[in-house]
Formats: structure tokens, sequence, C-alpha cells
């Protein structure tokens, strides 16, 4: 598996040589002086590509068609529009061949100096140049030259205003419809035209001889040699792309992902053998390591413009919620270090993404609330933002010179970060884990089998929130998972469900089931509550976890009052002990420990008629050193000092619970 991942891995990164020198402007150079290796190209900057861009549009002539057949349509148009029109217009008929002579003329001299439909890119300035196309012929003019249908319409205005022996308004109707754009703008030509002096502007300016220094020990970054650098590195990389060998590019690649990879499982093997040895849990921890750098390679090959839209801190906080705090910390710092050797500027990044995984890590140390995602993106946000304005003024020297809009990518990963969530509950039900926001929910008192449990065994209910309190206290004392722990006190007496009235607790009368039955049939109802809790957690689904406390929380011992009842009663009786002793098995865990002692001292404690200082603190003594004479607390990872500050804590809480009043 670890292999399987680790070629996945060098399967996706980029197959190209690493530059070997961190490109930073404003910093001092204390590297030797880099000498040319080769000849190479100065790369202009974006600023001054867009500059060359700018000015080559604005050069360049906008290309118009002119249709000359268009004057003649409309001469023979205004010819037929007078000839309709002429008898209404109530005008002696001997006039009409000069009004026909004055507006073929007028119209004549409109269409011969040309009228234009100005282009709205450039109506902002005055006047500007075109080139007008007639078949093969091109002429340069100036719209200042040309016509425009309002332009048009004034010269003939102003032309017939001169003449006295004419209805000039009855002729300018005739000739305003006649008056057409015969120079149209010609989009398609003038696009291609445009497209083709983009394509010729060159990306370089000037060259850097082989031999020559690029820059010398002691120089600071500029400008100037920051785009050599830049321009080195591209040729460095293309250099290397042509005439490296990809063989031993892809063993360089291996070795070093090898060895992150086999870090992780070093960790594992020596702090978290529990994981090391669940395949299940490993192939998801390889999962997500594989799935963030193949997202990384993809986001370079795809040449993204800005690497830090990739949420890296979801990595570090899905890790956190499935399992703990140094697992996360440890394989985000792996996957950082692998990263940073395809990224730009590795430092920066490094920094960017080892503090902003940190913080998120932290941020939800102790996950009790949903709206600890949100807090923890806006603490995330705020360490990016820090971040980068600190490495921005070392870069620029100055707040003004600063690009906020480079901070955008960053807002982005944290929002793509918050698809965390959902990816928990994926990898939960995939990979069968129980994360702190699962157990979030099972805590809940109206869940399902807690409210059913609330109403049909309220003492029950009631003993396991008492239990939950315990157990959650001691826990976090002696360190564990608290959210664990009170999530399997609240579950741990289900199976009473089936009959509460056999269990002391929900019996609120003088009727006692148990007088109707044999002592070896009590033994075997009160055992049952295992079986049946355990049976009744599978079905609604609970967590393993969870179920393993219904299993553990009695561990293997025996129901001493039956059995002790039944040696009284019956002392000829061969007896078989098994018959009135749990099933187990003995608790595994600090958790399940802690439980089975809270479940025994509070069931205990309510049989003491008088509760008090002193009475309370021999129940617990006695109940603790019951379980380790019985060797309940074998299998468990707690030590003697946890077991006296497990029942420091009983005790107190049990006199607060009782209201014993403490002696000063």
């Amino acid at each position: 598996m670890m292999v399987v991942s680790t070629c996945l891995i060098v399967y996706s990164l980029p197959k190209q040589a690493k530059f070997s020198y961190e490109i930073e402007k404003g910093r001092i150079w204390n590297q030797k002086d880099l000498i040319s290796p080769y000849n190479f190209a100065i790369l202009k900057t974006q600023a001054e590509i867009q500059n060359d861009r700018k000015n080559a549009l604005a050069s360049t002539t906008q290309l118009y068609q002119l249709d000359a057949n268009l004057e003649q349509r409309q001469i023979d148009g205004f010819k037929n529009d007078l000839e309709i029109k002429w008898h209404n217009a109530g005008i002696d008929d001997r006039k009409k061949p000069g009004y026909v002579q004055i507006g073929q003329a007028l119209l004549k001299q409109v269409y011969d100096k040309g009228v234009v439909t100005l282009n709205s890119k450039y109506q902002q300035t005055q006047s500007y140049s075109l080139t007008i196309l007639q078949g093969n012929i091109a002429t340069e003019k100036n719209t200042a030259d040309l016509f425009t249908k309002e332009s048009a319409l004034t010269y003939c205005n102003q032309a017939l205003s001169k003449r006295s022996d004419i209805d000039k308004t009855f002729l300018l109707d005739l000739l305003q419809n006649r008056i057409q754009s015969n120079i149209v703008y010609d989009d398609k030509l003038t696009a291609r035209l445009e497209t083709e002096v983009l394509e010729n502007i060159s990306l370089t300016r000037g060259m850097v001889q082989k031999g020559d220094v690029i820059i010398a020990k002691g120089s600071v970054v500029n400008d100037e040699v920051y785009q050599k650098l830049i321009s080195y590195k591209k040729a460095f990389e293309d250099n290397s792309r042509i005439n490296g060998d990809p063989k031993l590019v892809l063993a360089g690649q291996f070795a070093l992902v090898a060895i992150t990879i086999a870090l992780l499982m070093i960790f594992l093997y020596l702090f978290r053998k529990d994981i090391y040895a669940d395949n299940r849990l490993v192939s998801l921890i390889l999962l997500v390591i594989t799935a963030m750098l193949f997202t990384l390679s993809m986001a370079i090959k795809l040449q993204l413009p800005n690497l830090y839209y990739i949420p890296y801190c979801i990595v570090p906080i899905i890790i956190r919620i499935l399992f703990d705090t140094r697992l996360a910390l440890n394989i985000h710092l792996l996957v950082v270090l692998i990263a940073g050797f395809f990224v730009p500027n590795s430092f920066e990044f490094a920094y960017f993404e080892i503090t902003a995984g940190m913080v998120s890590i932290y941020s939800i140390k102790n996950l009790v609330r949903r709206e600890q995602f949100l807090i923890s993106a806006l603490i995330i946000t705020f360490t990016y933002f820090v971040s980068f304005l600190g490495i921005s003024l070392i870069r620029e020297g100055s707040l003004v010179d600063i690009d906020w809009y480079n901070f955008v990518p960053f807002i982005v990963s944290v929002l793509l970060t918050l698809l965390a969530y959902p990816l928990i509950y994926l990898f939960e039900k995939v990979f069968a884990i129980t994360s702190d926001i699962t157990l979030i929910e099972l805590t809940n008192t109206n869940a399902p089998l807690l409210r059913e449990m609330a109403f049909s065994a309220p003492g029950t209910f009631q003993h396991s929130l008492q239990v939950a309190n315990l157990a959650e206290n001691a826990i976090y004392a002696i360190g564990g998972n608290a959210l664990l722990v009170r999530a399997g006190a609240l579950y741990h007496d289900i199976g009473k469900m089936e009959n509460p009235l056999f269990f002391v607790e929900n019996q609120n009368s003088a009727f006692n089931p148990h007088d109707k039955v044999t002592y070896e049939e009590s033994a075997q109802i009160i055992i049952r509550h295992v079986y049946k809790g355990i049976e009744m957690a599978q079905k609604a689904n609970i967590p393993e976890i969870v179920i393993d406390f219904i299993r553990t929380h009695h561990g293997n011992t025996r129901v001493d009052y039956f059995y002790q009842s039944f040696l009284k009663n019956f002392p000829e009786k061969i007896i078989n002990e098994n018959t009135f002793r749990y099933p187990g098995p003995i608790p595994f865990s600090k958790e399940t420990g802690v439980l089975m002692l809270a479940d025994s001292v509070e069931a205990a404690s309510r049989s003491l008629k008088e509760p008090d200082e002193k009475s309370i603190s021999a129940l617990v003594d006695r109940i603790v050193k019951y379980k380790l004479d019985q060797n309940q607390l074998k299998d468990c990872d707690i030590t003697l000092k946890d077991i006296e500050t497990i029942k420091a804590i009983f005790k107190r809480m049990l006199m607060s619970i009782y209201h014993v009043r403490i002696d000063y």
C-alpha cells in the first residue's frame, strides 16, 4: 500500500528538474555569483506586455468596407420617392426637374465624400484613422474627412438654405431618407488584423550572453535583476525538459516521496500502533495525502493562475477530526515538504501553508460545536492575511505597492477548505471511522435511542447521565477522549429498555419482578441487557467504537447479588458459575475502563442510606479495589496515579451530587 501510494504520487508529479535558487524581489543575493551557462532572452514583465499590447492595438488601423453601389441605389430611390410625393406637395410641375437635379447633386456630393458609421470603441476621440477597402484597393482616411449621417444631413440643410427658389422642407425630407452609410466597419477583418498584430508582439527584451554575470553575491534583487532571474529559471526549465534525463528525474522524485511516506509509517509504528496495524486506516491516510498531491500536480499541469487556490489546510483538518492533533501536524508537514519541491518560491509556500495548517489544527483541538468550522476558517484567513502582509512588506518595502488582488486565492482556498465537512462524513461511511462530529450527534439526548430510553426506562436514563458526567470528568483529568467516553456512557445501558422493571433504578413501587423468577433466571435477565444493548445499537447503526462500551462495561464480573443468594439458599446444589457471569470482554482502553468504574460507583452510591464524606469515600475505594482485584482493568492503559485521580474526582462529584458538606 505504501509502495502504491508512492508510485501514484510520483506518477502525478511534473517530470522536470527543479530550479536550484529561490527568487525573491528586494532581498540580498547571498549565493555565489550567478554566471549564465548559456544564452537566453530576458522575458518582459506582464505590465510591459500589456503596455505593448495596448500600444499595438492603438496603432492598428480599423478596416472599413466601401459599398460603391449604394450611391446609385439611393439616387434612384430618391427619384422614385419624389415622383410619389410630388403630386401632394403643391409645387409647380415646371420646377420638378430642378428639384431632381438639386437632390441628385447633393446625394452625389455626400456619397463621393463618404458616409461612415463611427465605431463605438473609438468615439471617445474626436477623430481616428481608418482604412477603406474597395475590392483589392485600400485607402487611408480620417473620420474628420468623412460624413456621418448627421453631418451629411446638416451639409444638405446648409446647401438648401442658400436657395430661395425651392421648398427646403420638402426636399430635405426626401434626402434624409436616402442618406445611409456607404463606409461600414468590418469587425471580422479588423479582429483578424488585431490578432495578427498581437501575435507578433515580442515577449522578450534583450539577451543575456553565456558567461555574463546574472547577479553578483551581495547584490539586491531589484526589478531588472529579478526579471533576469525569472528568465533564467524559464530557460533552465525548458532546457532541462529537452536535454534532461527523465529517468533520473523520476528516480529523484521517487526517493524524496518514498522517504516522506516512510517517515509517516515510522511515526505510526512508534506512536500510533493502533492505526499502523489497521490497513483500513492507513489506506485512508495515504488516500488523503495522495489526493492532495495529485490535485497540486493537476493544478501545475493545467497552469492554474495561482497555486494558492488549492485548499491545503483541508488535509490537517480531516486528519485532526478523524484521528488526532499529532498525526494531523505530522502529515501536514510531510505534504508541504513534498509540495515545496514543485511550487515557485518554496520558502514562502512552506511558511504560508505550515502556519495556516498549524492554526487550522489548533483551532479545532476540541470540536464540540459545528460553528467551530466557520471560526476556524476565519482564523485561517487572518493567519494568511498577516503572513501575506509580512512577506509583501519584506518584498516591496511599501504598503502602496502591495497588490491586494494576490490575496484573493487565499480567500478561495479557505472557502474550499470548508469542503472538509462533507468529506469527513464520506470518509466516516466508507472507512467505518467515528469522528468527533458523529460523537456530538450521538450525545444529543434527542437521539432516537436516548429519547426512547428516557420514556421507557427513565431511571436508567438518569443513571446514564450521571455516569456520563463522572466518566467524562475523570477521563478529561487523566487524558483521553472525553467526547467518546460520554457517548459510551449514555448508550452503555440501552439494553435495559427490554425489561426496565427488572432493574432497581426503574422500580417505583414495592413490587419486584425478580421475586417471581429463580436466581438463575434473574441473573440471565440482568446479563441479557448487554447482549440486547449490542443488538439494539447495531440495529440503530451506532458505531462499533461506542458499542465497545456496552460490551465491556461489566467486563466478565459476576452478578454477585444473585450468585450469593443462590449459594445461601441452595448450598447443596452444584452451580455453574458462568450462569452468573457477564460474557466480557474486559475493558481495553482508558475510556472503557473509566466507564466501568463510573458505572459501578454511581450504581452503588444509590444504595447509601445516609451518604456522607466518609461513606462515599469508603464506597469509591471499595468499588475500585474490587475491580482491580478482579483483574478487570489489566488491559487498560491506566496507571496507579490515574486510579488515584479518578477516585478523587468520583468522591468530589458524588459528594456534590448528594449535597454532602465538606469539613474545612
